[in-house]
């Protein structure tokens, strides 16, 4: 009969050190996650130094480390020594199973989405709920692939283990060695029920894993494709009324002050504006610093320098050494990606949102959601997941989750950017009756000049990481100051221009004079004209500012038209223009067919005075 003892002691010390590796690896996982120091590179080749140390030498180490004459000399005074006992097997399978646990775990965490921890940190969420609300169910599959390869690794370990727990039948002799001694005896048979058992377990919790993953894969395609609805059915429903605001209104008027510096390689991000009550439209081409600014007063991102106050609160002061966490700060962000944790419901998003109260019971929290989805129109997809909701329902559901917390700041960061013409005009609409409602400060990122004009009261126009405009959409539009803050507004029409009178210029680039409505300001350098505020008729007129063009090409849409035209004479190709005029399908009907040269009238109230800067 054989001797069962290598299965159970195998089985025991491969499940101790699992268990310990468990722990082990995530902690060190998570470390090395947010670890940026100087010893990283160090720290992680410690870490895997096992999985790839000859056995013998790991053990030899171990050997030298644990003894009686070794470093941990103290931990076995009195007698005790782990040399040569089960536990000493532990250890040894322990440090063998603890790289492959590490690793996996690592690479796991490292896989989700920061946008997702960032944007349950801005919803009060602190770290320890963060890790586990979020980062273990999302890194779960390789947790548990993590776990297996460990098992399986500790379950085999051979060379380590004679060296420090010897092979003791029936106390410290493992599968491994009992292969091995039954190979060295002559008994193949033994070993190679032994081999079985041992390849059985290990191949069996790898197959079995593999099974778990793929399952999971096949459930979540299964919901997605039952899950599809069609976005605009739902949008099309009636308004329901009887949603009480989540953010009622509050007594004292916010007000945002934000001054700031960050240095970057590519430029320094520095500037200042004050926000309050009315919603601030950032404009900018891309890569100007508009989302570091979110980042920053969210406390995703920390400045170099400066001062964030919300409502004379302190967020940030680098002189004062004053950081307060994201989880602090009541300010909520929705970012492009919307970043709804893949495994939380539609309602239990909104829930995570909440704010975290004692004395709220489970059915308040449920009014508070159902609140939410009504005013959203979600009530039909309450339980359906993220990925089973199209691009407009989904940045739905991130609004109501930000707009549940409560926030004094909601920023917005590019929140139409990823949905198409017809359904992000849709959601616009939505978006601006619900910001109505919404007593606090909203600050919104985007490059779209239009969409910024028709959603928010103020501008705050960045170039390179400065300001370079700020102040009512209509100011800034009408009466721009300077060269870029024209062009970053739509004006295509500009040239180097210098007085000829007291209301008289001379246009270099559009080779001629033209009058001005006002006087000319000292330190003008350009003037500028907005591509549909040009006029254009096909019968000749002797109006101010009007001269005779030529139609070099023509650019379309499916709205309007742009002509490119040349003054006082026929242009020489199609890059030989000096003018872009815009003008409706309507328009453009009756003046193609018109004989050339055409009238062009550059009004004197739409003339732009401009500066170089």
């Amino acid at each position: 009969m054989i001797n069962l003892s290598p299965l159970w002691i195998s089985l025991r010390i491969a499940t101790i050190a699992t268990v310990v590796t468990f722990f082990l690896g995530i902690a060190a996982a998570h470390f090395m996650q947010h670890y940026r120091g100087r010893w990283r590179s160090l720290l992680d080749s410690l870490f895997l130094a096992p999985m790839v140390l000859p056995p013998t030498v790991l053990g030899f180490l171990l050997l030298l480390l644990l003894g009686k004459n070794g470093p941990f000399r103290v931990l076995f005074s009195g007698g005790i020594s782990v040399v040569f006992t089960w536990y000493a097997a532990v250890i040894t399978a322990t440090v063998v199973a603890f790289p492959l646990m590490y690793k996996t775990t690592l690479g796991a965490f490292e896989q989700i989405d920061d946008s997702l921890q960032q944007a349950a940190r801005t919803l009060k969420a602190t770290e320890l709920n963060v890790f586990r609300r979020i980062t273990l169910p999302l890194s779960l599959p390789g947790l548990l692939a993590g776990t297996t390869l460990a098992f399986a690794r500790a379950l085999g370990e051979f060379g380590a283990t004679l060296m420090l727990a010897g092979n003791i039948p029936g106390r410290t002799q493992t599968l491994p060695m009992a292969i091995y001694f039954a190979v060295e005896g002559g008994d193949l048979r033994e070993a190679a029920l032994w081999s079985a058992i041992v390849l059985s377990l290990s191949l069996g919790g790898i197959v079995l894993t593999n099974g778990l993953t793929q399952h999971r894969s096949r459930l979540r395609w299964t919901q997605r494709s039952k899950g599809r609805k069609t976005e605009a059915m739902l949008l099309s429903d009636r308004s329901r009324g009887g949603f009480e605001e989540a953010g009622a209104k509050r007594s004292t008027r916010l007000q945002l002050e934000v001054d700031i510096c960050k240095h970057l390689p590519e430029f320094t991000l520095s500037i200042k504006f004050v926000a309050d009550g009315q919603p601030l439209g950032v404009l900018g081409a891309s890569g100007v610093g508009k989302s570091l600014i979110l980042r920053c007063i969210a406390g995703i991102e920390t400045p170099d320098s400066g001062r964030i106050i919300l409502n004379d609160r302190v967020l940030f002061d680098s002189e004062l050494g004053i950081d307060v966490g994201s989880c602090d700060r009541n300010v909520s962000i929705l970012f492009q990606n919307y970043a709804l944790f893949p495994h939380l419901t539609v309602a239990q998003n909104i829930a995570f949102g909440l704010p975290r109260c004692q004395k709220s019971s489970p059915n308040q929290i449920t009014r508070a959601v159902t609140q939410q989805l009504i005013a959203m129109r979600l009530e039909p997809f309450a339980q359906h997941y993220p990925r089973q909701l199209s691009g407009g329902q989904q940045q739905r559901v991130a609004l109501a989750r930000a707009l549940a917390s409560q926030p004094e700041v909601l920023l917005l960061d590019e929140p139409f950017s990823a949905l198409d013409t017809h359904l992000r005009n849709q959601i616009e609409r939505q978006l601006i009756t619900r910001l109505q409602s919404y007593q606090g400060i909203t600050l919104l990122v985007t490059h779209n000049l239009e969409e910024a004009y028709r959603m928010c009261h103020d501008l705050l126009i960045l170039d390179s990481g400065t300001v370079i405009a700020n102040g009512p959409k209509h100011r800034i539009f009408e009466q721009p100051q300077t060269v870029s803050v024209a062009r970053l507004t739509g004006c295509k029409n500009f040239s180097p221009a210098v007085a000829y009178g007291p209301n008289q210029v001379e246009v270099q680039r559009w080779q001629c004079q033209l009058q001005t409505l006002e006087p000319l300001p000292p330190n003008f350098t350009q003037i500028g004209i907005r591509a549909h505020q040009i006029s254009l008729s096909a019968s000749s007129a002797s109006s101010k500012n009007t001269f005779c063009c030529w139609l070099a090409a023509t650019s379309e849409t499916p709205h309007r038209m742009t002509l490119y035209l040349k003054l006082h004479r026929p242009p020489s190709d199609e890059q030989d223009y000096h003018l872009q005029a815009e003008v409706f399908k309507e328009k453009w009907c009756e003046l193609k067919d018109q004989p050339q040269p055409w009238s062009v009238c550059l009004d004197p109230s739409r003339l732009l005075l401009l500066e170089d800067l």
